[in-house]
């Protein structure tokens, strides 16, 4: 297989892979195309690389770069913008799970507080069913969330712990 063949391949790929994290196929493959390309490229090369329009180009690359994935890289003497994809695949997936939590999972943890306020009478039945119920997906999405904070922070302290093994 020819490299090119081979670069196709996978940003056809990462696009379907990107798809089922909850981003459009597009996105993703805008970041698999800078992911595999040795230079910062710019929307028009973009937009030759994958056939896609300035406007879908632009939408998605300010995206990436809220996500935090990709960058906006200045070429001294250039007009044009140049983007950049973080290559570190950790620090990726860093980034997109808590991406992910701050979009999904703390709006339906205020949901779920706001929910449990109700007025309801004391021997409501269906009322304590329903609350006992927001209770339990509360505690789930609570603990998710927890556990993805000791993610991210396991890995800041492993690079700290790393960073300052280095300088002994």
């Amino acid at each position: 297989m020819k490299l090119d063949e081979a670069k196709q391949q996978f940003i056809q790929n990462w696009g379907v892979l990107g798809t089922q994290w909850g981003i459009n196929r597009t996105m993703a493959q805008i970041h698999a195309l800078l992911l595999v390309s040795p230079e910062p490229m710019s929307a028009d090369e973009i937009m030759s690389g994958l056939k896609i329009s300035r406007g879908n180009t632009n939408m998605n690359v300010r995206e990436l770069m809220d996500w935090g994935i990709v960058e906006k890289v200045l070429k001294p003497g250039e007009r044009k913008e140049f983007f950049s994809a973080e290559k570190d695949i950790w620090v990726v997936a860093m980034r997109i799970i808590k991406e992910r939590k701050r979009r999904e999972v703390e709006p339906i943890l205020n949901a779920l507080n706001q929910l449990k306020d109700i007025d309801a009478g004391k021997g409501d039945k269906d009322a304590k069913q329903f609350i006992d119920t927001i209770n339990s997906i509360q505690k789930f999405a609570s603990q998710a969330s927890k556990g993805v904070d000791g993610l991210v922070k396991m890995d800041e302290h492993w690079f700290a712990g790393t960073l300052l093994k280095m300088f002994k």
